[in-house]
């Protein structure tokens, strides 16, 4: 897949595009892209993702800006799977807010990537105070040669949509979050070095460093799994707490113990997937009971973990 950052280059080759932010790639994105591939195949076009970072918000409203659900990274591999050949990612600025939806068109759609086709949402709006919209797009494609396909509103009973993904993620509700994502939600994050307290209790686990910007679940403990660097898949008992057991300051850690795993997996970025809610965050009477919650923890995991296949999910790869 060709990805182009700040370096706008014209291309003379036609393409068929589709614009969004796209986070969490849930299964109403997931639709577009289909359709966008389907109409680039069907007219010899380069399928292209025009998309941005930061997300629009965090220049426009930061105050309001919302957390991720996945990393540009994650984005850009999910894009690739699901059949993209070509993604300009354009850096969400002062300057990009203040641009015109007709100067928009004119210079990334016909200037940059001799669009033939857009595929949008039918509710899709872009440009300086939103001035842009499917019939924006419909009369400058009259002008300039490219045709407008609107795409429906997806969902079953309710709209997907990534703040719906994101709110069921934040309430712990996995089974809503992971059937709008069509997959289960996946935190990508960097190992860390943390006070070894797991492993003083018998569980070692993998200190999960991310973002201020990502989002993670709810506060309680989790069956998942984790993937290596080899692309193994192993089970993962997760806790995304405060450790209120045996401190006060109120921080949240994401913290993972991969039964069986033996090995060093600080300074790695990895994948760790959510299966399931167990529980919520507990204070216990004493560390054995502590201890023997996460036996029953571990237990559960080790169950849950059974039935997961990541290649039943096209964007876990």
């Amino acid at each position: 897949m060709i990805v182009l950052h700040d370096e706008p280059r014209e291309t003379t080759h036609a393409s068929a595009v589709a614009i969004g932010v796209f986070d969490g790639l849930h299964r109403g994105h997931q639709k577009v892209i289909d359709r966008l591939c389907q109409v680039a195949k069907r007219h010899k076009a380069l399928s292209t993702v025009v998309t941005f970072d930061p997300h629009p918000a965090t220049v426009l409203a930061p105050e309001r800006a919302p957390l991720l659900i996945a990393t540009l990274a994650q984005r850009l591999e999910g894009l690739e799977r699901l059949g993209v050949e070509q993604v300009r990612i354009l850096r969400f600025d002062e300057p990009l807010a203040r641009e015109s939806a007709a100067s928009f068109i004119e210079r990334v759609l016909v200037g940059e990537l001799a669009t033939t086709h857009v595929v949008v949402g039918e509710d899709f709006h872009f440009g300086h105070n939103r001035d842009g919209d499917v019939e924006v797009l419909r009369s400058v494609g009259e002008r300039r040669g490219f045709t407008v396909h609107p795409a429906p509103i997806f969902g079953e009973g309710s709209r997907w949509s990534s703040t719906a993904a994101r709110q069921s993620i934040q309430r712990a509700d996995l089974k809503s979050a992971n059937e709008m994502l069509g997959r289960p939600f996946t935190l990508r994050g960097l190992v860390k070095h943390g006070d070894a307290r797991g492993r003083d209790l018998g569980y070692p686990t993998a200190n999960m460093g991310f973002s201020e910007r990502q989002i993670v679940p709810g506060l309680g403990i989790y069956a998942g799994s984790l993937r290596t660097p080899d692309h193994r898949w192993w089970p993962a008992a997760i806790s995304v707490g405060t450790r209120p057991q045996f401190y006060e300051d109120g921080s949240v850690t994401v913290e993972v113990h991969v039964p069986g795993f033996s090995g060093d997996l600080y300074d790695l970025e990895l994948d760790v997937v959510f299966l399931e809610h167990l529980r919520g965050e507990m204070v216990f009477s004493g560390v054995a009971d502590l201890v023997a919650q996460i036996d029953r923890d571990v237990v559960q995991t080790l169950d849950i973990f059974k039935k997961f296949s990541p290649g039943d999910f096209a964007l876990l790869g």
